[in-house]
């Protein structure tokens, strides 16, 4: 006969598997009765004014609406969110600390030796905020129009220059993924800043650019840039004209940057089903819907399975990028 082993919870001893189970549920049920107690934080990993920040705010402003306590967007940016995951990961797991987390943290998985945050063991997934894909552009004098013309440029001796944001950045990536997975000859060139990276491809200091839409809508308006093709598995209905690079050809390459909302690991199931039904009601509002849109992103509202699966499975695609493109670790 095997001995039930004791475990200290709450300042008492319980006895065997199915005891604390039993133990832990009136506590997760008080928990999601009490919440919230207070008021709510967004801790995010990026500066004020970007679109993380900005899609945090106005889903914000709607869920302090519905709950009743002010929701406080906490922007720590720094160490390629680094800073913010690790103080989202060490909040209490009580639902008052939310997290976004992005492509990003997907990346960094594999992109850095060591994080001092595990993104699927610290953080507990509540739902997917927005989905953007990126775009592949050019100056709006280049002779380059089609993907076509881009695999032709890359492959015939014609050496290719794409500029991206930041090395290791979701843009950056997609732009090694491209070089890679196309065979071009090119060479993806880091810039600080995303106005850098469209004067770079204004003036013609190189031949291609990869940013997302709600960056470059300005420059494509004003007819600096150029559209060639859209990073999604299917067409965005922002820009339907546009094709998608797997529409020419590249049937394994698809990039499609998210922000979503998590909380510390441990947080009661409870109160991320509270969380995840608000969220999905508050971006299937019609006027959540446009405003949304209007910053060039589309709502993707999920369930919290459905995006711990996403989160994993971006892990294990950005892992092999980084392989096969012999990206350095950091």
């Amino acid at each position: 006969m095997t001995k039930s082993k004791a475990v200290t919870f709450g300042g008492r001893r319980l006895f065997g598997g199915a005891l604390l189970g039993a133990a832990l549920l009136p506590w997760a049920a008080a928990d999601a009765a009490s919440f919230p107690s207070g008021p709510i934080r967004i801790i995010i990993g990026f500066g004020p004014g970007g679109l993380a920040d900005l899609t945090a705010r106005l889903v914000g402003e709607q869920l302090s609406l519905r709950l009743g306590q002010p929701v406080v967007v906490d922007n720590r940016p720094g160490a390629g969110g680094a800073v913010a995951a690790r103080i989202g990961a060490s909040a209490e797991p009580d639902g008052q600390t939310l997290m976004i987390l992005s492509t990003g943290n997907a990346i960094n998985k594999s992109l850095f030796k060591s994080l001092p945050y595990d993104p699927v063991a610290d953080f507990a997934a509540i739902s997917a905020l927005v989905s953007f894909d990126l775009l592949l552009v050019t100056s709006s004098t280049s002779p380059l129009r089609t993907v076509q013309d881009v695999l032709a440029a890359g492959r015939n001796g014609g050496r290719l220059a794409i500029a991206t944001v930041n090395a290791g950045s979701t843009q950056n990536l997609a732009a090694e993924w491209l070089r890679v997975a196309a065979g071009l000859d090119a060479t993806v060139i880091p810039y600080r800043t995303t106005p850098e990276v469209v004067t770079a491809a204004q003036r013609g200091d190189v031949q291609l650019a990869f940013e997302s839409y709600a960056a470059l809508r300005g420059a494509l308006d004003g007819g600096l840039l150029r559209a060639i093709a859209s990073t999604g598995e299917k067409r965005s209905q922002m820009l339907p004209d546009l094709p998608t690079l797997r529409e020419a050809g590249l049937t394994d390459y698809a990039v499609t940057g998210w922000n979503a909302l998590f909380v510390p690991a441990r947080t009661p199931q409870p109160i991320i089903d509270l969380l995840n039904g608000h969220l999905r009601e508050i971006l299937a509002t019609p006027a959540m819907r446009a405003r949304l849109l209007a910053l060039g992103v589309e709502p993707a509202p999920n369930t919290p399975a459905e995006m711990d699966a996403l989160l994993r499975r971006d892990i294990a695609v950005w892992a092999q990028v980084i392989d096969r493109a012999a990206i350095e670790r950091q």
